[in-house]
C-alpha cells in the first residue's frame, strides 16, 4: 500500500498531557484558575493604565504591551488546552495549528523584546532622569515598539514557512497540548534538520542577544546608583520569565532523558504563571499601580 504524502494534512490531534490522561479533568481545575488570574490581572493593569493620567508615562507604556502580549500568549494555548482536558477536543486543523504555532512563538519573542525595551527605559529613568522626557518621546517610543513587533514578527514567520514545505505522511498525533514548531515538525516524513537548527538556534541568540542588552543596561543602572531597588518588580518579571525560557529552550534540544510528561506540564505552566504573576508583581512592587489598585477595589466597594 503506498504511503499517502500531504503537504496540507487533515486535522493533527493533540493528546494533552501523554501519561495523565486520566487526571485531564482534575489538571484543568488549577490551570483555569491561573489563566482567569492571568486575564483578569492584565486586564485591570491594562484598564488602569488607560485611564488613568498619572500612569501616561513610558514605563507603563511598556508594561502596558508587556500585559497585552502576555494575555496574547496565554490565551493563544490555555483556551484549546481546557477544551482537550475537559470536552476532549483534541483535532485541531492544520491551518489552526500553524496560527496557534505563530502566536505563541510571536508572543515569547515580543515578550523578550519588551523586556529588553523596559530595561532601557529603566536606565534613562535612572542614570539620566532629566533627560528622561527627551529621550523617550511618544515619537521614540511608537519607534521602539514598532521595532520589536518587527523583529519578532520577522523571527517567528519563517517558522510557519518551514512547515509548510514538509510533507506529512506519517501519524498526526501531537503528543501536546498545543502546536508548536518542533513538535509539529517531528511529525513530518523528511528531513527537518533545518526546522531544528532554526529552532533552536534563533530563539537562543535572540534571547541571549536581550539578555545581554539587559545585563549591560543594569550594569550601568549600578554604577549609577549602587542599588536595584526601584527596579525591583522588573528583575522579578525578567527572572520568571528566562529561567523558565531558556530551561525549555535547552530541554527540547538536549534534554532526552527528561520524561515527556514533565516537559509538557512544564511548557503549560509556562505559558499561565508568568502572565498570571506579572501584573501581581507590579501591583505589588510599584506604587503608581499599588496606589490605583487599592482606590479602584475600595471605590467599588463604597459604591
Amino acid at each position: 500500500m503506498p504511503i499517502e504524502i500531504s503537504y496540507n494534512p487533515g486535522p493533527f490531534i493533540l493528546l494533552g498531557i501523554p501519561g495523565l490522561e486520566q487526571f485531564h479533568v482534575w489538571i484543568g481545575i488549577p490551570f483555569c484558575i491561573i489563566y482567569i488570574i492571568a486575564v483578569m490581572g492584565n486586564c485591570i493593569l491594562l484598564y488602569l493604565i488607560a485611564v488613568e493620567r498619572s500612569l501616561h508615562e513610558p514605563m507603563f507604556f511598556f508594561l502596558s504591551m508587556l500585559a497585552m502580549t502576555d494575555f496574547m500568549l496565554s490565551t493563544t494555548t490555555m483556551p484549546k488546552t481546557l477544551s482537550i482536558f475537559w470536552l476532549g477536543a483534541r483535532e485541531i486543523t492544520f491551518p489552526g495549528c500553524l496560527t496557534q504555532t505563530f502566536f505563541f512563538h510571536f508572543s515569547t519573542a515580543l515578550d523578550s523584546a519588551i523586556l529588553m525595551a523596559m530595561a532601557f527605559d529603566r536606565y534613562v529613568a535612572i542614570c539620566s532622569p532629566l533627560r528622561y522626557t527627551t529621550v523617550l518621546t511618544p515619537k521614540t517610543i511608537i519607534k521602539i515598539v514598532v521595532d520589536i513587533a518587527f523583529r519578532s514578527f520577522c523571527i517567528i514567520l519563517p517558522m510557519v514557512f518551514l512547515l509548510t514545505r514538509l510533507p506529512f505522511c506519517r501519524t498526526r498525533i501531537i503528543p501536546h497540548t498545543y502546536c508548536e514548531h518542533i513538535g509539529v515538525a517531528r511529525l513530518a516524513c523528511a528531513d527537518i534538520s533545518i526546522n531544528i537548527w532554526f529552532g533552536f538556534c534563533v530563539p537562543v541568540m535572540t534571547a541571549t542577544s536581550d539578555v545581554i542588552l539587559i545585563a549591560v543596561s543594569y550594569t550601568l543602572i549600578l554604577s549609577c546608583q549602587k542599588a536595584l531597588g526601584p527596579c525591583g518588580s522588573h528583575v522579578c518579571v525578567i527572572l520568571m520569565f528566562y529561567t523558565p525560557a531558556f530551561f525549555s529552550i535547552l530541554v527540547h534540544r538536549f534534554g532526552h532523558n527528561i520524561s515527556r510528561t514533565f516537559h509538557i506540564m512544564f511548557a503549560n505552566l509556562y505559558i499561565v504563571i508568568p502572565p498570571a504573576l506579572n501584573p501581581i508583581v507590579y501591583g505589588v512592587k510599584t506604587k503608581q499601580i499599588r496606589d490605583k489598585v487599592i482606590h479602584l477595589f475600595s471605590t467599588k466597594g463604597t459604591e
